[in-house]
C-alpha cells in the first residue's frame, strides 16, 4: 500500500474504487460468525458456478465463474450461501451515492467498481490521497463493507493500482512514478493481453511490461497486429488519454437464439452467429457504445453450455469485427471440444462497454470500410425498418435480391 504522506499525490487525480469480494462481503454482514470461514456464493445444483467467494476461500484457489463442484473439491469445507441480487443492488446504490458526494465525475463500471475524477474536489476535500482515504472511511462507516482504491494520473494505471492494493487497501501511483510501477509487472497485466497474445509475446522474449516498452513498435505490430501493437505500446509507457465519463451505458449487450431443431451444420451456425453479431453491433451503435470484449455462448443438445470470450485491442461497435472474433472463439472449440454434439442455442454478447466518445480514435482503423458500410445500413434501417437490408450471406439462396 502507500502512505499518502510519503508521495506527491497531486497528479493522481483519478481513483479506481473496487469493492472487496462484494457479493460475499454483503452476505457476511448478516453472518459475521462466518467471516473467518471460507464462503462461496452460488446457487445449488449440478451445473452451478461460483458467483463470488471471500478471500479465505480464494486462498484455496476458488474463483468466480468456477463450477461449484470444482470449487468444493478445492475447498471441501466451504460454506455455500445463495446469492441475493436485490441486496447487492441496494448496497451498490448506496456506495455509488457516497462516491457522488465526493465528486460528480463518477463512471460506474459495474455493480461494485467505479472511476472517480477528483481533480475538482481538491480545494474542498484535500489531496487525492486524502480523498481516497475519505471514500474508504465513508464506505465502511455507512455500509460495513471495505473497498480498495488505486489513485493515478490515468484510468488504466488507477485500475492496476487498486488490484495491487487488494484487499482493503490504498495504492497511489503519482505521474512521475508510473513507469517505475508499470515496467516490473508481467506483460499479462496490460489491458488487452489475453492468453494467446501473451504466448505470442513470450515467444519474442517479452515477459515484462518493460520488455514490451523497449521492443520496437514494428516488431510488436508484426507479432500481434498493428492496432494491438500500438495499443500495448502506449499502455506500456503509461499513456491512456481516456477521461472519466459520467454517461450511463449498458453493461453488456447481446442476443441469442434457440434453434427449432438442434444444428450440427457449421455453416448454418456461422450464419446465425453473423446475424446475431450484426444485431449486437447495431444495438451498440444505437446506444453510443463500444465494446472491448466479445463472448460466444453455445448450448448443446444435452444442455451443456460453454462460453468463450475474447478481448479486443480496440473497442468496437462494428458487427463484422464482432463476428470475426466470435468465429475465432467458435473455431477454438474444435471438433474435439464439441464431440459431435448438435447445437441447441447460440449467443453473442459484448461486455466491458464504454461510451464511444471516451475512446481515443486509432490512427489506423482496420475496420473503416465495414464501419462505413454498417453506418449506411443504419441509415437505411432507420428509414425503411429492420430487414430492409442485410448481409448477402443471410439472404436465402432461393430469394432473389431486390432490384436496384
Amino acid at each position: 500500500m502507500c502512505d499518502t504522506g510519503a508521495v506527491d499525490d497531486s497528479s493522481a487525480t483519478i481513483l479506481h474504487v473496487d469493492m472487496d469480494a462484494f457479493f460475499a462481503s454483503v452476505e457476511l454482514l448478516g453472518r459475521p460468525e462466518l467471516r473467518s470461514a471460507p464462503v462461496v456464493i452460488a446457487h445449488t445444483g449440478a451445473r452451478s458456478v461460483v458467483t463470488s467467494a471471500n478471500y479465505v476461500a480464494r486462498r484455496f484457489g476458488v474463483r468466480s465463474a468456477m463450477p461449484l463442484a470444482v470449487a468444493l473439491r478445492h475447498c471441501p469445507g466451504a460454506v455455500v450461501l445463495p446469492p441475493h441480487m436485490e441486496e447487492y443492488r441496494r448496497y451498490s446504490a448506496e456506495v455509488m451515492g457516497i462516491f457522488s458526494e465526493v465528486t460528480p465525475l463518477v463512471e460506474q463500471l459495474s455493480i461494485d467498481e467505479a472511476f472517480l475524477d477528483v481533480a475538482g474536489a481538491r480545494r474542498l476535500l484535500g489531496s487525492p490521497g486524502t480523498i481516497a482515504k475519505l471514500v474508504r472511511e465513508r464506505v465502511y462507516e455507512r455500509t460495513g463493507l471495505t473497498c480498495s482504491v488505486g489513485a493515478a494520473s490515468t484510468k488504466f494505471v488507477a485500475k492496476l493500482a487498486s488490484t495491487h492494493s487488494k484487499p482493503d487497501g490504498l495504492l497511489i501511483v503519482p505521474a512521475e512514478g508510473t513507469i517505475g510501477f508499470l515496467h516490473p509487472l508481467p506483460v499479462g497485466a496490460l489491458w488487452g493481453v489475453g492468453a494467446a497474445t501473451e504466448q505470442s509475446l513470450t515467444r519474442l522474449g517479452i515477459r515484462t511490461v518493460a520488455d514490451l516498452a523497449h521492443t520496437p513498435l514494428a516488431t510488436l505490430e508484426r507479432a500481434v497486429g498493428v492496432a494491438s501493437g500500438r495499443h500495448l505500446h502506449e499502455l506500456a509507457w503509461g499513456r491512456d488519454p481516456r477521461s472519466v465519463s459520467t454517461e450511463s451505458i449498458e453493461k453488456s449487450i447481446g442476443h441469442e437464439t434457440t434453434f427449432e431443431i438442434d444444428l450440427d451444420d457449421d455453416a448454418a451456425i456461422r450464419r446465425e452467429l453473423l446475424r446475431l453479431s450484426d444485431q449486437v453491433g447495431a444495438r451498440l451503435r444505437r446506444s453510443g457504445a463500444v465494446a472491448r470484449t466479445v463472448v460466444l455462448k453455445l448450448r448443446y443438445s444435452d444442455f451443456t453450455t460453454v462460453t468463450r470470450s475474447r478481448s479486443l485491442p480496440e473497442a468496437t461497435s462494428v458487427g463484422r469485427r464482432i463476428y470475426d472474433e466470435i468465429v475465432i472463439a467458435f473455431d477454438s472449440l474444435g471438433v474435439a471440444g464439441r464431440a459431435g454434439r448438435a447445437v441447441r442455442l447460440v449467443g453473442v454478447r459484448t461486455e466491458h462497454l464504454e461510451s464511444e466518445g471516451s475512446v481515443l480514435a486509432s490512427l489506423w482503423d482496420p475496420d473503416s470500410e465495414w464501419r462505413e458500410a454498417e453506418a449506411a445500413v443504419d441509415e437505411v434501417v432507420a428509414r425503411f425498418g429492420r430487414g430492409s437490408v442485410r448481409p448477402a450471406s443471410l439472404v436465402k439462396r432461393d430469394q432473389a435480391p431486390p432490384e436496384a
